[in-house]
């Protein structure tokens, strides 16, 4: 060693990866299957969020599924507590499980949560343990490219409280794949700034407050639904 200096251990750098790493963007295709789904982004103060969202929904909506940034020894606990507070059934998700109505499906703590075909017409759960996306793993980037590429025009996807931003790309491709989107609005988020990004890249269709987002989803559901010709 030189005199007068010392030896550093460079920091570790987690490299921030696009959801490239996972899937790739599929532009311009028809949806797969004639069933509606929403899919759901958060982190910070989402948990909250989440269970007033989620109470209010009725048990005729399309499968749900969601990406909440949290470490997996919570997400099956958390999905248990919101089964029991929701007229909806909640779970965390299981690779491979087709779709159902009525279902919300909760991103396990260890694997990016997509959209992918089911074996027959319809669509089924996947799981990815893959890299980080913008160093979340679950990453709402990750399910909502997978919902643009399958799902479409038949998709609703939403946004909600969170730091960082983690789903303003896919919130964009979303839109540009015919979904129609919403934000939480900045006066009932706990963190604004997921959803801020994603506003201004334009992804979002609509801003709202937190307690307004479950009945417009109530009536976006139904608008998809019969686009959509029915569901799986």
């Amino acid at each position: 060693m030189t005199r007068g200096t010392s030896a550093k251990k460079p920091l570790d750098v987690v490299p921030s990866h696009n959801a490239d790493i996972i899937l790739s963007r599929q532009v311009g295709k028809m949806p797969l299957a004639s069933q509606a789904v929403i899919v759901i982004g958060s982190s910070t103060g989402g948990t909250e969020a989440l269970r007033t969202l989620l109470t209010a929904l009725p048990v005729s909506m399309p499968p749900i599924l969601i990406t909440q940034h949290m470490p997996e020894m919570f997400t099956h606990s958390f999905a248990t507590r919101l089964n029991t507070l929701c007229k909806l059934t909640v779970k965390e998700a299981e690779d491979n499980e087709r779709l159902q109505n009525g279902t919300v499906y909760i991103a396990p703590g260890h694997s990016h949560l997509l959209i992918k075909p089911a074996p027959t017409i319809g669509y089924a759960i996947g799981l990815h343990a893959g890299p980080p996306v913008n160093r979340h793993r679950p990453s709402v980037d990750v399910l909502f490219r997978s919902a643009a590429n399958l799902v479409g025009k038949n998709c609703i996807g939403v946004i909600l409280t969170g730091m960082g931003r983690d789903g303003a790309s896919g919130m964009l491709e979303l839109k540009q794949a015919g979904a129609w989107n919403i934000a939480q609005d900045e006066a009932s988020c706990v963190v604004f700034g997921m959803p801020k990004e994603a506003i201004a890249m334009g992804g979002a269709h609509e801003v709202l407050a937190l307690e307004s987002i479950a009945t417009r989803l109530s009536v976006l559901a139904t608008q998809k639904q019969h686009q959509a010709g029915g569901s799986a």
